[in-house]
């Protein structure tokens, strides 16, 4: 990620290093064992998605890989026929064309196939740019697997910018299927809209949408709030280490919690963005 490392070093000038804080409150606030290997089973889909084929994604079944040429946006569409949900796994940054996604930070109207947001909701050029470029064609196949399979769940997982483009599918998946039950899972996902997004967002998926950032990530606060963006919620912190249910916080539903990953300033690309639950980040689970 050239261009985000160089935006890193930036910020770096303005943040103070200091150690990662310990909040008292961690204990009562950790999630369950349930839920952290839930975080940890769809990571699994948004790390396969950094392979170039993966046969077996998370050990089901994969339905159609996709790419756009342009934007070099990729990823997967899965099917798991024992929890019943079809899975939209899209990629992290890997290429320069994923750098220049990542640098085309203004914010314009939101508009995409199938989606009527409020008026004023708007979203990283970027990040939108990438997603619309895959987006008819990742819709028309969900469209043809939830014919074939009626009342399947739909999930859209990603990391880093495969998380704000998972953020981006989620809503198309809301807002194109409304009868079909949606849940999003992001790593490391930087801010993707501004505060009509993040309400947007959280109106569309209350609980269901997961947000998680391991400890000093700077990945997720590297767009600042000052240039108009807001994260939806709800976050999930991991922090300290170990990676564990016991270590891994729930933080406010509304999307940014002071006490929770914005409490470090953020140094960009760093070791814990490439490493989620003890493994790097692009660890293939294909077969």
């Amino acid at each position: 990620m050239l261009v985000i490392w160089f935006l890193s070093i930036c910020y770096a000038f303005l943040a103070v290093a200091h150690p990662l804080p310990h909040p008292r409150s961690l204990e009562k606030r950790a999630i369950s064992e349930a839920l952290y290997d839930d975080l940890f089973f769809y990571f699994k889909y948004a790390s396969s998605a950094y392979d170039l084929t993966c046969a077996n994604p998370n050990g089901n079944t994969l339905v159609e890989e996709f790419s756009d040429s342009t934007t070099d946006t990729q990823g997967f569409i899965a099917r798991d026929d024992t929890r019943k949900e079809v899975v939209v796994s899209l990629r992290g940054s890997t290429s320069v064309e994923d750098f220049v996604t990542d640098a085309e930070i203004i914010l314009e109207t939101y508009t995409s196939p199938g989606v009527s947001p409020p008026t004023g909701t708007t979203v990283h050029t970027g990040f939108l740019t990438a997603w619309n470029s895959v987006a008819s064609g990742v819709i028309s196949v969900v469209k043809g697997q939830l014919a074939a399979h009626p009342g399947y769940t739909i999930v859209t997982t990603g990391h880093s910018l495969g998380g704000a483009l998972s953020s981006l599918a989620a809503v198309s998946m809301k807002s194109n299927f409304p009868n079909n039950a949606v849940r999003m899972y992001t790593y490391g996902q930087p801010r993707t809209g501004n505060p009509a997004y993040a309400y947007y967002v959280n109106d569309l998926f209350g609980s269901n949408a997961y947000r998680f950032v391991h400890t000093d990530d700077g990945v997720p606060t590297m767009i600042p709030q000052d240039v108009g963006y807001r994260h939806h919620g709800i976050e999930y912190w991991q922090n300290p280490e170990p990676s564990s249910a016991a270590n891994t916080k729930e933080c406010a539903a509304d999307g940014e919690d002071p006490t929770c990953s914005d409490s470090i300033p953020s140094t960009g690309i760093n070791a814990a963005h490439v490493s989620y639950f003890d493994v790097l980040a692009s660890t293939p689970y294909c077969t």
